[in-house]
Parts: C-alpha cells; sequence; structure tokens
C-alpha cells in the first residue's frame, strides 16, 4: 500500500517538472523576446532610445502584418511563399496608378484615380491573388509549396514587367490630379505612434477574435488538424482554405502599400525574402507546422524577436552576410524546439492517462 503511494507521488513529482518544462516551451517566444532585448541593450547601451524604437516598431508591424496572415495559413496545414513577391507586385501597382494612372489608350484618356481608389485597387489586387493561390491548391490539388512557389515567380516577374524592372519614384501625387497623401500612410501618425503600427495591432486584434471567437476561426484550427474529420463534420474545408489564402494576399498587399509609401517609391524587388521572415516569425510564435495548434499572440511577439534582432545586428555592425547565418539558426532552433513541444506534449498526455 505504502510503495503504491510511493510510487504515484515519484511519478506527480516528474510531471510537475514536465509540466514546468512545458511551461517554459510555451512562453519561449516571450523569452526568447527578453532575452534579445537585454543583450543588446547591454552590448549597446543607446539601444533602447526612441529613435531606434520607433524603426524598430515599424519594422515590427511590416514583419507583424505578414505573419498574421501566413498564422492563418499554417494553422489550417498551409504555408505562402509568394508572400514577398506579391507584396512587390502590389507596391508597383500602386506606384504605377499614382505616376501614370489608368491608361485608356481606345477613347484617348489617361484616369487618374483618388488615392483612396489607389488602395482599394491595390488591395483588391492582393485578394485576387491570394484567391487564384487558394484556388490552385483546392480545386487542382496541387500542394501549396509548389503552388505557392509558382505565384511567387509569376507575381515577382509582373512587378519587373510593370515599369520594365524600374523603379516608381517620387510618390507624392498631383493636386489636380487628387492623388496625393500617398506617403501619410507610412510616414503619419496618429497620437504620437505611426499608422502602421496602428495597423498591426488592427490587425492582431481582429484576427485574434476571428481565430478565438468566430465559428471560421474553429474551422481554420479543425482544418490543420485533422481535414478528413473537419469534412465529416460539416466543415467546407476547400472554402475555408481560399479564404485564408484571401487573408494572406490581403495583407501582403498592406505590406506592399505600407512599404511604398514609406519610402515614397515603389520598387519590383520591394518584399524579396519577407515571405521566409513571416515564416521565422510564425513559427516562433509557436505555431505548428503540422498545423492545427498556434496563435496571434505568439506571432506578434515572434515579430518582435525578429524586427528586435534584425535591428540589433545592424545597430552593432554586423555584416549582412553574418546576419543572414544567424537567422538562419533562429528559424532551425525554433523548427527544433517545435518538435520537441510536440513530443513532450505527446508524454505528457500519456503519463497523464497512466495516472487515470
Amino acid at each position: 500500500m505504502g510503495e503504491g503511494k510511493a510510487t504515484k507521488t515519484k511519478r506527480l513529482k516528474r510531471i510537475t517538472k514536465t509540466d514546468i518544462l512545458e511551461f517554459v516551451m510555451k512562453g519561449r517566444v516571450f523569452f526568447a523576446l527578453i532575452i534579445v532585448i537585454a543583450v543588446f541593450t547591454i552590448a549597446s547601451p543607446g539601444f533602447l532610445n526612441i529613435a531606434n524604437i520607433v524603426i524598430m516598431s515599424k519594422h515590427v508591424a511590416i514583419f507583424a502584418i505578414l505573419g498574421i496572415g501566413m498564422t492563418f495559413l499554417m494553422i489550417g496545414g498551409g504555408i505562402d511563399l509568394s508572400v514577398g513577391s506579391l507584396a512587390g507586385l502590389t507596391a508597383m501597382i500602386a506606384g504605377g496608378l499614382i505616376k501614370e494612372g489608368i491608361q485608356l489608350p481606345q477613347l484617348g484618356i489617361i484616369v487618374f484615380p483618388h488615392t483612396w481608389m489607389i488602395i482599394v485597387i491595390t488591395l483588391l489586387v492582393g485578394i485576387v491573388m491570394g484567391a487564384i493561390n487558394g484556388l490552385v491548391i483546392t480545386r487542382f490539388k496541387v500542394a501549396p509549396f509548389i503552388a505557392t512557389l509558382g505565384m511567387l515567380y509569376i507575381a515577382r516577374g509582373f512587378a519587373g514587367l510593370r515599369n520594365n524592372g524600374y523603379t516608381f519614384p517620387n510618390l507624392v501625387g498631383k493636386p489636380e490630379f487628387s492623388n496625393t497623401g500617398f506617403e501619410r500612410l507610412g510616414a503619419g501618425n496618429f497620437l504620437g505612434i505611426s499608422y502602421s503600427i496602428w495597423i498591426m495591432v488592427v490587425f492582431a486584434l481582429v484576427a485574434f477574435f476571428v481565430t478565438t471567437r468566430l465559428p471560421f476561426g474553429r474551422h481554420v484550427y479543425a482544418l490543420g488538424g485533422n481535414r478528413r474529420a473537419s469534412e465529416l463534420s460539416g466543415v467546407r474545408t476547400n472554402q475555408t482554405e481560399t479564404i485564408v489564402y484571401v487573408i494572406s494576399g490581403f495583407c501582403a498587399a498592406v505590406v506592399g502599400l505600407i512599404i511604398a509609401s514609406q519610402l515614397v517609391a515603389a520598387h519590383p524587388a520591394t518584399g524579396t525574402g519577407f515571405e521566409l521572415t513571416a515564416i521565422a516569425a510564425v513559427v516562433l510564435g509557436g505555431t505548428s507546422l503540422r498545423g492545427g495548434r498556434g496563435s496571434i499572440g505568439g506571432t506578434v511577439i515572434g515579430a518582435f524577436v525578429i524586427g528586435v534582432l534584425s535591428d540589433g545586428l545592424v545597430i552593432l555592425g554586423f555584416s549582412t552576410f553574418l546576419q543572414n547565418v544567424i537567422k538562419g539558426v533562429v528559424i532551425v532552433a525554433a523548427v527544433v524546439i517545435d518538435q520537441s513541444q510536440i513530443r513532450l506534449e505527446e508524454l505528457i498526455a500519456l503519463q497523464r492517462q497512466e495516472l487515470k
């Protein structure tokens, strides 16, 4: 009798230690952010001055917005390699509308849309490209990796063709065409906080509400957890999967607009490599590569880790090549920890089952 109690007590102690480890692993991105900030603050005492914080926050906003769209995808078991190229394409679309307008040679006129209409058209382009990704994947059963890899090249090619590889500079518009003020999207602020940061906050709050409170959010988790079971329970899996790619395309278009506005110029190479940064932020935030698990809050913190790490390495004078090495190590480490967390959760579930 006494031996049985002793054995049970030992098991409980083991589970308690395992639970602590699970807690640490689940909160790893938050702890990583604290460590990164602490290291760079010690290495460079002026690291957290106001100017640096403002710059880092703008970079984080871009990574977070892309990451939010990618989170929906990866929770649902998908991935999108085209978001960086879509950001470049939409930036060029916006730049072309401001500089050249919409040419109608049949009527011999050129229409210059209002600034708000330019933004709407650009967002629609992102939505359509995202929908094409979703339809190719759901209707033609093309693997997400291949479909979005193809879209990466297509979007980047169209971005280059838009102005024969040249930049659209000085996107300030002209008062007589009512297309001025585009630069305010990237340079403007409300209550002393940049518009891009406000956009990130709004996107994060809306995405959090959708994933935690709406049936669509539950459907996305179910899709990534077990597609067949989702279909049997009545979830419209193809429709849900298409919508998450539309969300990703929309987020990419927003990022394209923000970058073009901040630079007051549109370049066809805008967004190069951003898809990997977005994936890194999502994985760092705890979203599983297998799908079915993840959170918007984790992704936002993951974006902060990437943003602080990137800007900190620049401030400390690290070369671009070494920065890439460090980022690569971080991504691999995040995936290794993610897989370790999955195995740990399986172990905990097994131990708790044995105690029942």
